[in-house]
């Protein structure tokens, strides 16, 4: 699957650089992320690449702020350590086969292959017009079912997977394989299965050996799209294991930084997570669980149900610069749920328009210290409020004084970048914004 036409990421100067570090959901603490490589000087050539997966959408309500948000977040990790000299290798998955895409074409009495197919090209129209760095891979749930297949024939055929005996064809996992299953969610019990049942699982299905036991493969229905699944029969995949699947193919056996939004953390990291432990026998599949927060609108949660989603398409239309979409989602902490207002959309586009005019100055401060404190504040768990905090002081100041004498001079030897250019190769290559 095509993904979306990369933006070029200019090459910054160097300066002294912390490592990234990040929040890992299953230690529930910020810490170095092994892929960040050295803390004061590029990659050298021949650095192993960084690794990450990060879950994409289910394509029939494309693209909401959520999945805005959520991609922003995983762009700047992308963008942290492209800066430092780190390969990067980004997977990320299209859910183009599941429950919810087959009953909004049902309601809406649309194909359900027509409306994936819109909803997908329009996410990847809303991501480069966001300027998010496609991932190296762009790969959807129907052409891997061979890969998922043969995944749950292993399961299977070792005892760790079992077919139900009401004669529907579906396969479960079974939890008891996974023995540390619920290390990387810290929850309980009693909320783990009232988040199954609430985010696509079937606690109270009857012949489960475990009402958390999540499915691997469904057997064919009447009035379903359904593929070859050889020994397993007809059917398709379910969700979770689709993500082991695609990410253990491209990836390897573990990975740095597994991905998405704080809705994923359960059932679906978590599982996805056992499904790779229990088929590698490596563990943790992911060394950091990275969770973006949830966007809302005005106090009240955004939902497909409540009708309240805000499109980022939508926002294009009504002439709304994508950049300043973009700069209002970082402008507080990613691991936030927080809230989308005029007033929040309203302020970035003033921060754009004094960052635009601070960059079209002919002379300013130099930017280099800026630089040097803005990958500082990256690095400590993507600090985007204060990233905006120092741009806005040298902004402040830069057009307080433009005239002032002595400024405009070259930054460091060799890189002939002047305060207005770094700011805009700055804010470009770190942040994603095109001033």
């Amino acid at each position: 699957m095509d993904s979306w036409t990369a933006p070029d990421l200019p090459r910054l100067p160097d300066t002294a650089r912390p490592p990234l570090a990040l929040y890992d959901s299953a230690r529930q603490g910020v810490h170095p992320a092994t892929g960040s490589g050295p803390a004061t000087t590029t990659m050298t050539t021949g650095s192993p690449p960084a690794t990450m997966y990060v879950c994409g959408i289910t394509p029939y309500d494309a693209t909401h702020l959520g999945h805005a948000a959520t991609m922003i977040t995983f762009d700047l990790i992308n963008r942290f350590w492209r800066d430092a000299g780190r390969p990067v290798r980004y997977v990320q998955n299209v859910t183009d086969i599941d429950d919810p895409l087959l009953e909004r074409a049902a309601r809406d009495g649309e194909d359900w292959i027509v409306l994936g197919m819109r909803e997908t090209a329009l996410f990847r129209e809303d991501m480069e017009a966001l300027r998010i760095v496609p991932p190296e891979s762009y790969v959807g749930a129907v052409e891997s079912i061979p890969d998922i297949v043969a995944r749950v024939g292993e399961l299977l055929d070792t005892g760790r997977a079992y077919r139900l005996a009401d004669g529907t064809g579906d396969v479960y996992f079974d939890l008891a394989a996974a023995p540390r299953f619920g290390y990387e969610s810290n929850l309980d019990r009693a909320e783990m299965l009232r988040l199954s049942a609430d985010r696509g699982g079937d606690p109270d299905r009857p012949g489960k050996r475990d009402a958390l036991d999540p499915l691997l493969w469904r057997g064919a229905r009447d009035g379903e799209p359904a593929w070859d699944g050889g020994p397993l029969g007809p059917g398709r995949p379910g969700w979770h294991i689709e993500c082991a699947a695609i990410a253990l193919s491209l990836l390897g056996d573990t990975i740095d930084v597994q991905g998405g939004g704080n809705d994923l953390l359960f059932p679906h990291h978590e599982c996805s997570a056992a499904h790779a432990e229990t088929l590698t026998g490596q563990a943790p599949f992911a060394r950091y669980y990275v969770h973006a927060g949830m966007i809302g609108l005005h106090g009240t949660k955004m939902s497909k149900s409540k009708g309240n989603l805000v499109f980022v398409s939508r926002l294009r239309a009504d002439g709304v610069a994508s950049a300043a979409v973009r700069l209002a989602l970082i402008a507080d902490h990613y691991r936030e749920n927080r809230q989308w207002t005029d007033d929040l959309l309203k302020t970035a586009e003033q921060r754009l328009s004094r960052w635009r005019e601070a960059a079209a100055l002919a002379a300013a401060p130099s930017f280099t210290p800026v630089l040097a404190e803005v990958r500082v504040a990256l690095a400590a768990d993507l600090d985007t409020p204060r990233v905006l905090s120092l741009i806005d002081e040298w902004v402040d100041a830069a057009l307080a004084a433009p005239s002032t004498a002595g400024w405009g001079g070259a930054g460091p030897e060799g890189t002939g970048l002047e305060g207005p250019a770094l700011l805009r190769s700055t804010v470009d290559a770190l942040l994603g914004l095109r001033l």
